[in-house]
């Protein structure tokens, strides 16, 4: 057979250039979408376990305000540390001195990237003693915050939230 009558079956190098173009163009412009859905997850998870941890927060507090915890006179009400809500404090109207449990864990901060700190190190702490513009751990923990310096996708830093 002729050479002129052979068909040479696949792909030119032209071809194969132009098809790895075009998976380069769509894969970026897919990246950002992925990063920016990554961050969403990311600040509902914070937003879910700020409230967690405040709702127990306030919990607590009703707790000391209805007598069911031991309260001196120089102390607010608010739990001395969050690892309180969850190991649990003792129920002083209840005959058998059960405990009251506000949280089973403490969630992590989401956006804390440091795996050495426990849970309860990744919040910056808020105590009552202290003003909303300048937060400062003190005897108890009347609010937690996210300690990162990120800003979220509504133009709010997280430590705001």
């Amino acid at each position: 057979m002729p050479k002129s009558f052979i068909k040479y079956k696949g792909f030119t190098l032209i071809e194969l250039l132009v098809s790895l173009l075009l998976l380069a163009l769509l894969v970026s412009s897919a990246a950002p979408m992925v990063q920016l859905s990554a961050k969403r997850n990311k600040e509902q998870e914070l937003k879910k376990s700020l409230w967690q941890i405040r709702d127990a927060i306030d919990h607590y507090k009703q707790a000391v305000d209805d007598g069911l915890i031991k309260k001196s006179i120089d102390q607010s009400g608010y739990p001395p540390s969050l690892k309180v809500l969850v190991v649990g404090v003792e129920n002083i109207q209840d005959p058998k001195k059960r405990k009251i449990y506000f949280m089973r864990n403490i969630p992590r901060d989401p956006f804390s990237n440091d795996t050495s700190l426990s849970a309860d190190e990744t919040w910056g702490k808020r105590s009552y003693m202290s003003s909303f513009q300048t937060p400062e751990a003190g005897d108890d923990v009347y609010d937690v915050h996210s300690l990162s310096n990120e800003i979220g996708i509504n133009q709010q830093p997280y430590r705001e939230w």
